[in-house]
């Protein structure tokens, strides 16, 4: 495959991650809803999560396109844009549950999902190329971590809804 026509599946992966960052942050209402929610003192500051995945999310871009690169056959691709998709749907989906629909407790369940739907093509570009697998990593330690949040997020908010 040529450089040039590898470009393209690049820069959709870029894309979709831009869309994906894009809607998760215009679904990320930090105001009073969230401001009133009980948080445990161990909570990253509101202020590093946006540099946190701007990094997140361009390791992402780059694993895929080096996954992209080095995978073996036409077949083992296309697996690659399936996986990145459903993680893609599941990062956009935790924002819709927790702060759309106001949810804590059910986002528990879904960060659970978003985990095994950064696991999987981790697990996946490990059979071609390490370095690729390697830098899904701090995705997986962050949404480990925001799972533990949103965890004692939702334990301390029992009954969070609407308020």
């Amino acid at each position: 495959m040529s450089d040039a026509s590898s470009l393209w599946p690049v820069l959709g992966a870029a894309l979709v991650t831009l869309v994906a960052a894009g809607v998760g942050g215009y679904l990320t209402d930090v105001g009073p809803w969230y401001q009133a929610l009980r948080k445990p003192s161990w909570k990253p500051p509101d202020w590093a999560f946006g540099p946190v995945w701007t990094v997140i999310l361009v390791l992402c871009v780059w694993s895929f396109a080096i996954g992209w690169k080095q995978a073996p056959d036409a077949s083992t691709r296309l697996w690659l844009v399936i996986l990145f998709l459903v993680n893609a749907a599941f990062h956009v989906g935790w924002n819709v549950v927790f702060f759309a629909m106001r949810r804590p407790d059910l986002a528990l369940y879904e960060s659970i999902l978003l985990w095994l739907s950064i696991l999987a093509p981790l697990v996946f570009l490990w059979q071609y190329s390490t370095k690729a697998a390697l830098m899904l990593l701090p995705y997986l330690v962050w949404v480990a971590i925001a799972t533990k949040l949103t965890a004692d997020i939702a334990k301390l908010n029992p009954r969070v809804r609407d308020a």
